[in-house]
């Protein structure tokens, strides 16, 4: 997995000057605004969860499976996710997620891998979210932005389709469902 993540991040340079030449149209926030079960984040992530996944290269290969479990609680508009991943090769990592709601469905977060701050935004049933993340790879260490998508599918269950890209070409994605306890 390191050797194609750092594959993938050395040809990431000589791609981006064509990708920045081409347009690229991507899905809005507003177009969900109808869309039901109304996906309320402070709600859904209150209490514990479970989150099973799979990182995909470029090519659609999985890379690496994971699962988390999350501990979540909100504090009036101040949110804590505190995430324990478990990855397919037996290696473990913590995130902890400090979210802060602001108006109008807008969302900001901060972790310590994560560059700067996170920007979200929710509307009907999704929500979307951007970072950048420092992500180690073969001693080195690299800055990758995600594009995160989640969607409420019932009352116990989101699906969540992030892309993860470095100097604007697509390196891979994540793909997870979470299932409330």
């Amino acid at each position: 997995m390191k050797r194609r993540l750092a594959l993938a991040l050395g040809t990431a340079a000589v791609a981006s000057s064509a990708l920045l030449l081409s347009g690229c149209a991507s899905q809005q926030i507003e177009s969900y605004a109808t869309e039901r079960p109304i996906l309320d984040l402070q709600q859904y992530f209150n209490g514990t969860l479970d989150a099973y996944g799979v990182f995909t290269d470029r090519s659609g290969t999985v890379v690496k499976r994971f699962t988390v479990v999350m501990k979540c609680s909100w504090q009036g508009d101040a949110g804590v996710l505190d995430e324990d991943f478990t990855y397919s090769d037996g290696s473990t990592q913590k995130r902890i997620w400090r979210l802060t709601k602001l108006a109008d469905g807008r969302f900001t977060g901060r972790a310590d891998d994560v560059v700067g701050e996170a920007q979200g935004e929710s509307r009907g049933n999704a929500f979307h979210w951007t970072y950048t993340l420092s992500l180690p790879v073969d001693n080195k260490v690299y800055e990758v932005q995600f594009d995160d998508w989640m969607y409420l599918m019932s009352d116990k269950v989101m699906l969540n389709k992030a892309t993860m890209r470095k100097f604007g070409v697509r390196l891979g994605e994540v793909t997870l469902s979470f299932a409330k306890r």
